[in-house]
């Protein structure tokens, strides 16, 4: 019987329409994964290539309501993704790949559901320090942010995974915690001020260089690809001094949707892009 139309419908039909429906399933999946494997093919032969994609992922919690589920499993199920994203990466042989996790702002949310997200953030360090991919790439992880703002078991996994992983240089993978951009700008202006005032920065030496030398990401190249997920179009404080020429991609998907398709997407959209870095 189908319930949606009152209708019996014959025992051999019904079983024939579930195996035509099973096939089609398998013809869609094996039809997508061709589509993918030729976006991957012309992405890898393109002469141009961000060598620094960073990620704002956004849309955890919608993903989590959308779907009828708790905020933590939206959270954990973003988590899973972003172990999934870093393969992807691995396999375009990005180079730098920075991640916004959480925001200053986002320090306001439910206790509960910090101290959720806390102990995603401890686990996935936890595993990372061990995870075999990041050994065998030499994959250096580094956390971005105002650290005095975190839990101390919170700080006690990042000790852990920067100092699991601090003699690599093949890839560097970064996430921001607990991170806000005008913060990190106000902190090189107050590094320079206290510089300035112990005659060890003369004033026409204070240049981009500068302030971009005193930034958290001192020692990084400045962003080429920025992408936001959840179909937010807006930077949300984060890179604001470094994006200054990225290119932006933004996709209505939510962060834990989020598909090597989608990724494969931006990366094309930005190859066809003419930087003009102002000019």
């Amino acid at each position: 019987m189908n319930p949606a139309l009152g209708v019996r419908i014959p025992q051999g039909q019904g079983r024939a329409r579930r195996i035509v429906m099973g096939v089609s399933d398998r013809v869609g999946d094996a039809l997508g994964r061709a589509v993918d494997q030729r976006m991957l093919r012309e992405v890898m032969a393109h002469e141009v290539r961000p060598q620094h994609m960073a990620i704002i992922m956004d849309g955890n919690r919608r993903f989590a309501f959308k779907n009828r589920l708790t905020s933590g499993v939206g959270h954990r199920i973003g988590k899973a993704k972003l172990e999934e994203v870093l393969d992807w990466v691995l396999e375009l042989n990005i180079p730098w790949f920075t991640v916004y996790a959480l925001s200053t702002e986002n320090l306001n949310r439910p206790q509960q559901e910090l101290d959720a997200l806390f102990d995603l953030y401890i686990e996935g360090l936890n595993d990372i320090a061990e995870d075999p991919r990041i050994h065998a790439n030499h994959v250096r992880v580094q956390i971005i942010g105002r650290r005095d703002l975190l839990p101390a078991r919170v700080i006690e996994a990042i000790d852990h995974a920067e100092g699991r992983t601090a003699g690599y240089d093949r890839f560097v993978f970064s996430v921001c915690l607990a991170y806000g951009s005008r913060e990190e700008i106000l902190d090189a202006i107050r590094a320079i001020a206290e510089d300035h005032a112990k005659g060890e920065l003369a004033l026409e030496a204070i240049d981009e260089a500068a302030v971009s030398d005193r930034l958290y990401t001192a020692d990084m190249p400045d962003p080429d690809l920025v992408i936001r997920t959840s179909g937010e179009e807006r930077i949300s404080n984060f890179l604001l001094w470094q994006m200054a020429y990225a290119e932006l991609y933004f996709t209505d998907v939510y962060w834990p949707s989020f598909s090597k398709r989608e990724l494969l997407k931006a990366i094309k959209a930005f190859q066809q892009r003419k930087r003009r870095y102002g000019a």
